[in-house]
């Protein structure tokens, strides 16, 4: 028997919710300065699985080559990166005009 998905109704393999939910996002970045005048870039606004943000978490340090964290539904990366993470978001399959920098 074919699994189907709650949501839509679709077999698992044809489902779109997540796309769906994809596309509706938006998406907000700024810097804020932390303790002793420390830039911090903050994404906000990304409403996947836990598992999705800890692995975009993971990229977008990996590709900034710097520090960061996902914590409180936000991503937290080490340093100004605002001019990039457009650009890197929309490689990972986000529309640019869902993305607003701040």
């Amino acid at each position: 028997m074919v699994e189907t998905c709650k949501v839509c109704g679709l077999p698992k393999d044809l489902c779109a919710c997540e796309t769906i939910a994809r596309e509706t996002e938006e998406i907000t970045i700024q810097v804020e300065k932390k303790r002793y005048g420390k830039q911090v870039t903050i994404i906000r606004g990304i409403t996947s699985k836990r598992e999705e943000l800890e692995r975009i978490t993971k990229e977008l340090k990996k590709k900034l080559a710097c520090g960061g964290t996902f914590k409180d539904e936000e991503i937290e990366l080490q340093g100004n990166h605002k001019s990039k993470i457009k650009d890197l978001l929309v490689e990972l399959g986000y529309a640019k005009d869902q993305i607003s920098v701040h």
